[in-house]
């Protein structure tokens, strides 16, 4: 299967994960996202464990240590952006969130690109981009970027409205959660393809990653169970039945998470912008579960960023050809 597949169905994957962490998240609940980050460490490490007979180098106890060390400085951003994420939810829409936050895939792509020709990887950007990649990474890119900047003029245009008739609960304040997940998803995702590629990549396997990854998010929900136990003195339930929508969430976040890193492994210039389209999915799916509007600027940014997927398809289908 080509990266754009991968990727495509990391986007879609993702796309409903942030539906279901928009559901499961209760804007009364202060511990909210802490909650949902205990149901995703539980999924990611039950299937880290499970893979564990897959690992590509054995992971005996030193190499695991050495492993996690040198992944360290991706699955950390990835965690507190995600955490970040869930504790914007209290305050935004996910139509709002996902775009201002997704604009790390266009940052990432530029740092990754800046990295590979300091290093020889590629000697220039044509050899990564033919013409129908180029057009398509650009549409995604504007795409993805200009929704989010559509997103702050909405907020500051609230500020003239009374409290009660806001969506942004604390005005453009609350773009601050996107924002600080779009920094640190940044330094994230550039980490995660410098990694994972073959030439100047550290020599973990998609495996390998996806095991490390799972493993240190069960570290950080086991972190946030015994937080949540001393904050409100009794044992968090992932399991009670008004958590269902976290677990939907987590599910969906592993899912596209596996596919993810194959994507990445593979074409992560390409990849990165395509894979944080997945905010239009999850545009897409706000205006139909949850019944959030669009506004006509949203609707174009979400055209031009699928004609770029479009493209980025056909470009594919041509090369596989």
């Amino acid at each position: 299967m080509s990266w754009f597949f991968f990727a495509l169905i990391c986007l879609l994957g993702w796309g409903f994960a942030d539906l279901f962490y928009k559901r499961g998240t209760d804007e009364k609940d202060r511990y909210s996202h802490l909650k949902i980050a205990v149901w995703v460490g539980l999924v990611m490490g039950v299937c880290a464990i499970a893979l564990l007979p897959l690992a590509e180098s054995g992971f005996s106890p030193a190499e695991l240590i050495s492993n996690a060390v040198k992944y360290s400085p991706a699955s950390l951003c990835y965690i507190i952006s995600m955490v970040i994420g869930y504790a914007g939810l209290r305050y935004l829409e996910v139509s709002i969130v996902s775009p201002v936050q997704n604009a790390s895939g266009a940052l990432s792509t530029l740092c990754m690109a800046v990295f590979f020709l300091v290093k020889g990887r590629i000697s220039d950007l044509g050899e990564e981009f033919d013409a129908l990649n180029l057009v398509g990474t650009v549409l995604i890119v504007i795409g993805v970027v200009a929704l989010a900047f559509v997103e702050q003029r909405l907020a500051r245009a609230e500020r003239t409205l009374a409290p009660a008739e806001r969506k942004y609960r604390f005005g453009a304040l609350a773009l601050l959660f996107p924002l600080l997940y779009c920094v640190f998803d940044t330094i994230g995702t550039a980490a995660d393809g410098i990694i994972l590629d073959e030439e100047v990549g550290l020599g973990l396997g998609e495996i390998d990653v996806i095991i490390l990854y799972g493993l240190t998010f069960l570290l950080a929900g086991v972190v946030a169970w015994i937080f949540l136990l001393i904050k409100e003195k009794k044992p968090y339930n992932p399991f009670a039945k008004s958590e269902a929508s976290k677990g939907i969430a987590a599910l969906c976040e592993e899912f596209g998470q596996v596919f993810y890193v194959y994507a990445m492994a593979r074409k992560p210039l390409l990849a990165a912008p395509m894979v944080a389209s997945y905010c239009i999915v999850s545009v897409i799916l706000g205006r139909v579960f949850l019944k959030e509007k669009l506004k006509p600027g949203q609707v174009a940014c979400v055209i031009g960023v699928i004609i770029g997927i479009v493209l980025l398809g056909i470009s594919d289908g041509l090369a596989e050809a």
